[in-house]
């Protein structure tokens, strides 16, 4: 057989040590047939599981309920059921990936797990994470019914606080001007190309 040249990056890859940790995380979604009680519990055992593999935790995200932004159907006790909310949370660690699917296979194995996604961290991500439950509270849209209304945004510095209806009508009053105006002109404006174009 003949031997086949292996490219430097490949070949540094290939023999990079096997006891390299790298990061990642673990988003998860909990039942929300578990008492909010025992998710705590839950959490804690995910945790346990990964440190059981040899994994460093060094972030995490509280689980928290929230409504699913469709249906995820699973096969729970011989029927399949539809979930539209589930208690969202991740856990940042280190761990060697020759560990990954010891991991994986523990947390498929549980029952009380919607699903999960496990992700490899840039340092980039790494050192800036997302925080889901701090950004929904945030959140400068709020549902009402079925309609959306804007949360009030922060004023700054210097600025006025609210606007009377005398002030509103006057602005409502110049933006119909300014509107009437632009419509003139464009009238003028098709009536001189007509004249033009008889010429």
């Amino acid at each position: 057989m003949a031997e086949t040249a292996m490219p430097a990056t490949e070949a540094a890859v290939a023999e990079a040590p096997s006891d390299e940790r790298a990061s990642y995380e673990f988003a998860f979604h909990i039942l929300p047939t578990v008492a909010e009680g025992e998710v705590a519990g839950v959490f804690q055992a995910l945790k346990e599981t990964i440190t059981h593999e040899g994994g460093e935790l060094f972030d995490e995200e509280v689980p928290a309920r929230i409504e699913l932004a469709y249906d995820i159907v699973l096969h729970v006790e011989g029927k399949n059921r539809a979930f539209h909310s589930a208690y969202f949370g991740w856990i940042r660690f280190r761990i060697e990936p020759s560990t990954l699917h010891v991991l994986t296979e523990a947390v498929e194995n549980r029952t009380d797990i919607l699903r999960y996604l496990l992700i490899r961290l840039t340092r980039q991500e790494e050192s800036a994470p997302f925080r889901y439950h701090e950004a929904q509270k945030e959140q400068k849209v709020r549902v009402v019914g079925d309609r959306e209304i804007a949360k009030p945004r922060p004023q700054k510095t210097g600025e006025q606080g609210e606007v009377s209806e005398q002030k509103l009508d006057e602005s409502l009053e110049r933006i119909a001007e300014d509107a009437d105006v632009e419509e003139k002109s464009d009238t003028i404006d098709e009536t001189t190309s007509e004249d033009t174009n008889k010429k």
